[in-house]
Parts: structure tokens; C-alpha cells; sequence
């Protein structure tokens, strides 16, 4: 039988205070048995996780021996660590080898986690706020459907999805190529077909290609559904199809080219940092050039001079639209500082989003206290063009205005929106949404105030700016127009107008139970 005896095994183990008398009489006994001496071992149960007891206990005992084995230790640790050139010495106090090499990669891989997360950021902004600003393509169909009678509304709608759905075509064939590739400080792009993303991730450039795109695309979208609003109850389905190509395939991305593609107006210093010209004016110079070529509705206007109303059908859609165009004006402007990777980009969205929400109410409460002094009431369809207005005058500078600046800024927007229109009445130009006061002549306002704010610029150069694409636009459009106008044709005859361009052009009724078709049933 072995010395080392587990004595204790299947009873309970004895306190310590009890341990020591046991193992000696043990031992005592065994050593006479078996006549030699026994080294006495007792059993203990499982090891736990980390159960130093037994070596803890001997060097509570002992304590010269945990001394000695901790100087034994130390004694051949400090010639090999000392023989390491990649520690440092505890005299000099300068960096080791393998600590400087270790820095530079942490902070090699800390600078490409903030670019992926820029990267990513960036990308992010121009989708989400891009997404807002298609967004504004159903609020101009509801606006429009509410503010034309009710047998025109279905055109109204179809007009809008074939400004969106054209302007992604024409800007993914040739538009985004003319306004951004190669401009170089010139006057356009490249004359190439299809953009040609690339394939992989560049995180040096700091977004995603195609995430770009989307986001100007949307741009081009806007602006072909200001002239669809202006021109509606009269305008037939097809010249509007082939005019918004023209427009957003050419027209649009050529002027843009000018200042957002860094051409001849962006070396001049003109500003526009969200569009107030380059959208909304260009869309407002292509409705004015549309509404003379094309003419007024019949009965809008009598031979003595006299203004005859054409009230919209349902001003709850109306209503409808314009606070969805409230809502993505935050993408269209946010999205426009072109970037959110970084505590300065948020800050300056943020400030963005404050001043456009400030300007828009301004815009309201300017329309509503110009109509009561002027009228004696409060007109509704002025208020929602008010708000607009004031949207569209801070387009051009919503990031650098006080909020103070930006209140006033949209309440001469929305002036400016009460006194125009009754001034295109008097000219005989038949607006049927009021789009050129708001996109064409806040968009003016709101470009000449941008130097109020920004010390970059100057009233000359912005002047310059607005005078330029204003020229571009009035005449290509102009020349456009008249071609259709003796080509295909623009306007639907006395009679298609009198029952309408739904029943005249696409064969149904938007509201079949109140309209002509009902009384048939």
C-alpha cells in the first residue's frame, strides 16, 4: 500500500485546526508498519480553478522560501530582458522599437476607421436626404392635383411621375456626364453616354459614386415638375414628355455645369449652395417661356381686362402637398452640405434644417398678413405658395444666415409671392399654380441675398449669376417650345379643354362619382 494514504476519502474534510494532529499520528503509524519512513500525503478533493492553497500555505510557513524563489525569479528574468532590443530602458525613457512600431499601426488603423466611417456617413447623407427630395416629386402631384379642377387632376399626376422617371433616364444617359466630367472651369461636361460608376469602394474620395448620383438626379426631377404645374389644364401629354427630356438631358446639366461642376460661374465665385437658381429658377424660366408660348386657359382671362377665377378642386390636397415639400426641403437643403462625416458636418446640417424650417414659417405669416391688408381675407392658396416661397429664397444660403437673417429672408419670399401674382394677371400670363413667383422669382430674391450672409461672394457676382443662367435658359426653352409648337403641337383643342385633359388624353376621371362620367351610370 502506498504511503501517501487519502485517510480522508468519503468523509468530511477535517479543519485545519485538526489536520495537523492527524497527519502526525498517521505517520507515526505507518512508518512503524512497513518499517521505513512515510512521507505523509494527503488526499484532497477535485481541483478548483485556481486553488493555490497548498503553495499558499507553505509560503505562509515558510516565508524565507517565497522570498528566495521571487529574488531567483527576478535574477535570471533581468539579464534576458535587458539583452531585448525591443524594450526600452528604464535610464533613457525613450519609446522601444516594438512600442513605436505598435503606435503606428494603431494610429494607421484608427485614420482608416475614421475614413470607413466618414465613408459610410457621407454615402448615407446623400441617400437618405436624396430620398427626401424624391420625396418632394409626390408633394408637387398632390399640390398640383389639389389646385387644378378636378377633370384634370389625373394629367397632373401622370405629368409628375413622367418628370421623375425621365429626369433618372436623361441624367444616367448623358445629364450627370455634362454637368460634372471634365467641366475643368469651362462652360460644359463631357459629351458621353451612360455614367460609368466604379465597381469597388474608393474610400479616399469619400462617398460612394452612385450615392452622388442619386442625389443630383432627384435635382433634375424638381425642376422638371415646376413647368408641369404652370402650364396644367391646357399643355397635352406627349410635348411635356418630350420637353422634359430636353430639359433634364441638356438644358439643366449644362447650366448646372456652370457653378456645381466648377465651371466659369464657379470660378467667378457665384454661390448657390442648394439650387435656388440653378433648380428653381431654371424651372421657373422654362414655365414662363412655356405659359407666353402656350397661352392662357380659356375663360381665365375676359376681352375687357377682368380676371376670372378657376378654383382648384381640393384645397385639403393642396395643403397635403405643400407640407410634403416642406418635409423634403430638409433633404434638399441638408443634403447639400455634402458630407456628415464629421461633429462640424452635423452641426452644419443642423443649423441648415433650423434656418429652412424658419424661413418657411416666415414665408407663411408674411403671405397671410399681406393677403388680409390687401384683400381683407386670408387667401389659403397664397399661404401654401408663401411657404414655398420662403423655402425657395433660403435655398441659396441656408448654412450660413442667422435664424434671425433667415426669418427675414422668407418673409420677403413670401411678399414678394402676394404681389406677383396678381401682377402676371395683369400681364396675361396664366400661371395656374403660381410657380413663377415662387421658383423663378423667390429663386432670383434668394440668390441676391446671398451675400448678406456670405462674405465670399459679392451682389455683382451673384447678379452675374442669375442674370447668365436666366439668358441661357429663357432662350433654349423659348427655342424648344416654338419647335414642339409647329412639330408635334402644345395645346389640346377648345374642346379637349372644355371636358378635360383626363377624359380628352387619357380616357378616365380622377373622381368618377362627381364628375360627367357619373351622370351617365
Amino acid at each position: 500500500m502506498p504511503c501517501a494514504t487519502r485517510w480522508w476519502i468519503g468523509r468530511s474534510k477535517p479543519s485545519p485546526r485538526r489536520l495537523a494532529p492527524a497527519r502526525s499520528a498517521m505517520a507515526r503509524s505507518l512508518s512503524r508498519r512497513w518499517n521505513r519512513p512515510c512521507v505523509f500525503v494527503p488526499a484532497k478533493p477535485a481541483p478548483m480553478p485556481f486553488d493555490n492553497e497548498p503553495l499558499l500555505m507553505s509560503f505562509s510557513q515558510h516565508p524565507l522560501r517565497g522570498l528566495g524563489l521571487a529574488v531567483l525569479v527576478v535574477g535570471v528574468a533581468l539579464p534576458a530582458l535587458a539583452q531585448d532590443p525591443g524594450l526600452a530602458s528604464p535610464d533613457t525613457g525613450v519609446p522601444s522599437t516594438l512600442e513605436a512600431t505598435a503606435a503606428a499601426e494603431a494610429s494607421v488603423a484608427l485614420d482608416a476607421f475614421k475614413n470607413d466611417v466618414a465613408y459610410i456617413l457621407n454615402s448615407f447623407s446623400f441617400l437618405i436626404h436624396g430620398a427626401l427630395v424624391m420625396w418632394m416629386g409626390a408633394g408637387f402631384a398632390m399640390l398640383e392635383g389639389g389646385l387644378v379642377r378636378s377633370k384634370n387632376t389625373a394629367m397632373q399626376m401622370l405629368k409628375n411621375i413622367i418628370a421623375y422617371s425621365v429626369a433618372g433616364l436623361m441624367y444616367y444617359v448623358i445629364g450627370y456626364n455634362l454637368m460634372y466630367v471634365g467641366v475643368d472651369g469651362g462652360w460644359i461636361g463631357t459629351l458621353s453616354f451612360l455614367h460609368d460608376p466604379s465597381p469597388s469602394p474608393d474610400v479616399a474620395q469619400g462617398y460612394a459614386v452612385m450615392s452622388d448620383w442619386f442625389f443630383q438626379m432627384v435635382f433634375v426631377a424638381t425642376a422638371a415638375s415646376i413647368v408641369s404645374g404652370a402650364l396644367a389644364e391646357r399643355l397635352r401629354l406627349w410635348p411635356f414628355l418630350l420637353f422634359s427630356v430636353i430639359l433634364t438631358g441638356l438644358i439643366y446639366p449644362i447650366q448646372g455645369a456652370w457653378q456645381w461642376g466648377h465651371g466659369w460661374l464657379y470660378q467667378a465665385g457665384f454661390s448657390d449652395f442648394a439650387g435656388s437658381t440653378l433648380v428653381h429658377s431654371v424651372g421657373g424660366w422654362a414655365a414662363l417661356t412655356g405659359a407666353l408660348v402656350l397661352g392662357a386657359r380659356r375663360g381665365k382671362y375676359s376681352a375687357d381686362g377682368r380676371v376670372n377665377p378657376l378654383p382648384g378642386a381640393n384645397l385639403a390636397l393642396a395643403t397635403l402637398g405643400m407640407f410634403m415639400l416642406w418635409l423634403g426641403w430638409f433633404g434638399f437643403n441638408g443634403g447639400s452640405y455634402l458630407s456628415m462625416g464629421s461633429p462640424d458636418a452635423i452641426t452644419g446640417i443642423a443649423n441648415i434644417y433650423v434656418n429652412t424650417n424658419l424661413a418657411a414659417a416666415a414665408g407663411v405669416v408674411a403671405a397671410i398678413v399681406m393677403t388680409q391688408v390687401l384683400y381683407g381675407k386670408v387667401d389659403l392658396t397664397m399661404t401654401l405658395n408663401g411657404a414655398l416661397a420662403g423655402l425657395v429664397a433660403i435655398t441659396a444660403e441656408p448654412l450660413m444666415p442667422s435664424p434671425l437673417l433667415a426669418i427675414g429672408i422668407g418673409a420677403v419670399g413670401g411678399m414678394l409671392v402676394v404681389l406677383v401674382v396678381p401682377l402676371l394677371d395683369r400681364l396675361r400670363i396664366d400661371d395656374v399654380v403660381g410657380a413663377i413667383p415662387v421658383h423663378l422669382v423667390c429663386g432670383i430674391w434668394g440668390t441676391l441675398a446671398v451675400p448678406l450672409s456670405n462674405p465670399k461672394t459679392s451682389f455683382l457676382v451673384q447678379l452675374l449669376g442669375v442674370a447668365s443662367i436666366g439668358a441661357f435658359v429663357l432662350v433654349t426653352t423659348f427655342v424648344v417650345w416654338v419647335l414642339l409648337k409647329f412639330t408635334v403641337g402644345l395645346r389640346c383643342s377648345e374642346e379637349e379643354e372644355n371636358i378635360g385633359l383626363d377624359k380628352s388624353e387619357l380616357g378616365l376621371e380622377a373622381y368618377p362619382e362627381f364628375g360627367p362620367g357619373h351622370k351617365s351610370l
